[in-house]
C-alpha cells in the first residue's frame, strides 16, 4: 500500500498559499500559509497532521501490544502535541512529540500497561521515521 499526499504553493514563503491534500480525498485541497503553520492563524499545518498522524498510528499500535498480551483495551484516547521552534541554525524545525495518553484495559497491570506504552512509542511506523524526542505521558484507567 502506498499513502499519498498533495501539496501546491503559490507565492513568496511568508505570504503565499497553497493546499494540502490526500490522494484519498480525507484532507480535499486544504488551505495553508506560512501564518496557520508558524503562527497559530486558520487553517492547515502539515505539523498538525504530523502530529494527527502520530497519534492515530500511537493508538494502533498500543493496541496491538495489548493484544500481544492477551488483552483488550475498552478506549485509548491519544493527544499527540509537535512542539516547533528553531534549530541551530535558526530554520524552522520540529523538536519534539508530546504524546499523552488515556485507556482503559481491563486486566491491565500498570507493569504491562507501560511495557505496551514504551514499544508503541519506539515502534509506531510513524515514529520510527521521525528523528525528534517523543515523549509520552500515560495513564491506566480503572476498570
Amino acid at each position: 500500500m502506498k499513502a499519498i499526499g498533495y501539496s501546491d504553493w503559490t507565492g513568496t514563503w511568508k505570504e503565499g498559499t497553497g493546499s494540502i491534500s490526500t490522494d484519498s480525498n480525507t484532507l480535499p485541497k486544504t488551505q495553508y500559509t506560512y501564518a496557520s503553520r508558524f503562527e497559530g492563524a486558520d487553517g492547515a499545518s502539515p505539523e498538525e497532521l504530523l502530529a494527527a498522524a502520530e497519534a492515530g498510528c500511537f493508538n494502533q499500535a498500543l493496541a496491538n501490544n495489548f493484544g500481544m498480551n492477551e488483552l483488550a483495551a475498552a478506549s485509548i484516547a491519544t493527544v499527540a502535541v509537535v512542539e516547533t521552534g528553531k534549530d541551530e541554525q535558526g530554520s524552522p524545525a520540529i523538536l519534539r512529540i508530546d504524546i499523552s495518553v488515556e485507556a482503559k484495559v481491563p486486566g491491565a497491570s500498570q507493569e504491562i500497561f507501560d511495557h505496551c506504552v514504551e514499544r508503541a512509542r519506539t515502534r509506531c511506523s510513524i515514529a520510527k521515521v521521525l528523528r525528534c524526542d517523543i515523549n509520552v505521558k500515560a495513564k491506566l484507567l480503572p476498570d
